[in-house]
């Protein structure tokens, strides 16, 4: 880890704290910089993460950092001025775009250092869109994601591509580690989503919030194809909380309940033990009807050992090797996800491991919370123009 100084004070602003791959990744570089012996100041709304930012000795600012109201971001702004002068905080680093504008205003009032992770590929249909996206491109360097982030970031604001830094998210892996997950926290998810004892099906999991874009409903349409080929060899669960869609959620069930695949395909609600869950199932998915920026479910379950369905574009294309650790499937086409996952199936339980093994050496070499860390913490250094530690 590179040497930060002996007074260094981070102050992240993010929306919420509630669930989500940003959001994770705001913990984990809190608890960086605490373990560095530095401080790490969280501005945002708050949410059900914020015990474990305070576990990790983080410190939570509590405002509303997710209002999009101009009248409440220069309030923001005028907040964060007073709480750096306060702390005397080193640098700021910005995680969403409506936070960002007053966490921006907030570093140059009092000219501190400022840097934002583009954290996904922001849609712009128009020039103000385009303007309101590239706030996350004005402090001293950007950090992407992946790759594929960086590259759209440098194409989309035509910047410098030496201002802008891919770092891949992280996944924790002294908790997304095999060994450690009891058999009684396999059986306790088990039984609450209704997954039969010696369940023989192929049980295929889909970690994502309710939303359109997360591909919940391509899969539904899948399994309605597999159905009507007679195939009944799978198990879908679907992980995740509505988040106040509950027009969605609806629209999933009544979906579920047209095609008779009440006993096929679960809704589960919204998981706090996914090293489990991955451990239960035998196969997880990432069906994104739109590019991911990263795909935290494409990598957390390989970390676990398990293969994974992806869809064929975005980041995804970085961390899921075809035919090595997992499949790469045209997305938003049900038929494709159909025949894929047959193929799974027909690949068989030793393939499935034998790809499992090749995905979780891969992804702990590449996609560790301390690699994460330590790049950040390296373009913090960069920013305050410091060197690294030999």
């Amino acid at each position: 880890m590179p040497d930060l100084p002996a007074d260094f004070t981070l102050l992240q602003v993010t929306p919420e704290l509630e669930t989500g791959g940003a959001e994770q990744t705001t913990i984990d570089v809190a608890h960086a910089v605490v373990a560095q012996g530095g401080k790490a100041l969280v501005a945002t709304r708050g949410g059900r993460m914020a015990a474990r930012l305070e576990a990790d000795g983080g410190r939570l600012a509590q405002m509303p950092a997710q209002s999009k109201n101009p009248l409440v971001m220069l309030g923001n702004a005028a907040r964060l001025i007073d709480l750096i002068k306060r702390e005397k905080v080193s640098l700021v680093h910005a995680r969403s775009r409506a936070p960002a504008f007053s966490a921006l205003w907030a570093a140059h009032a009092t000219k501190v250092p400022f840097v934002a992770t583009y954290h996904g590929v922001y849609n712009a249909k128009s020039e103000l869109k385009r303007w309101y996206n590239a706030v996350m491109t004005k402090g001293d360097l950007v950090i992407a994601n992946s790759e594929f982030t960086r590259q759209h970031v440098i194409k989309e604001h035509a910047i410098a591509p030496e201002k802008v830094v891919a770092i891949p998210r992280g996944v924790d892996l002294s908790r997304f580690e095999p060994g450690v997950v009891g058999v009684e926290r396999i059986e306790r998810l088990r039984k609450a989503w209704g997954v039969a004892e010696g369940e023989r099906r192929l049980k295929v999991l889909l970690a994502g919030r309710l939303t359109r874009w997360k591909g919940q409903g391509l899969l539904i349409e899948a399994m309605t194809l597999l159905k009507a080929r007679g195939e009944n060899r799978i198990l879908l669960l679907l992980a995740g909380d509505d988040q106040g869609r509950k027009g969605y959620r609806a629209e999933l069930e009544a979906a579920i309940a047209a095609a008779g695949l009440e006993d096929a395909v679960r809704l589960v609600g919204h998981c706090d033990d996914m090293p489990a869950a991955y451990l239960l199932a035998d196969l997880a998915i990432a069906p994104s009807l739109e590019p991911e920026a990263f795909g935290r479910t494409a990598v957390e379950p390989q970390v676990m050992g398990r293969p994974v369905l992806a869809s064929d574009h975005g980041a995804t294309r970085e961390t899921v090797v075809p035919g090595e650790t997992g499949w790469l499937v045209a997305p938003g086409d049900a038929q494709a996800w159909a025949d894929a996952l047959l193929l799974a199936c027909e690949v068989g339980a030793a393939g499935r491991q034998t790809m499992g093994l090749a995905a979780r050496a891969r992804a702990r070499r590449l996609y560790s919370v301390d690699a994460m860390c330590e790049a950040t913490l390296e373009v913090y250094a960069r920013v305050l123009g410091l060197e690294r530690s030999s």
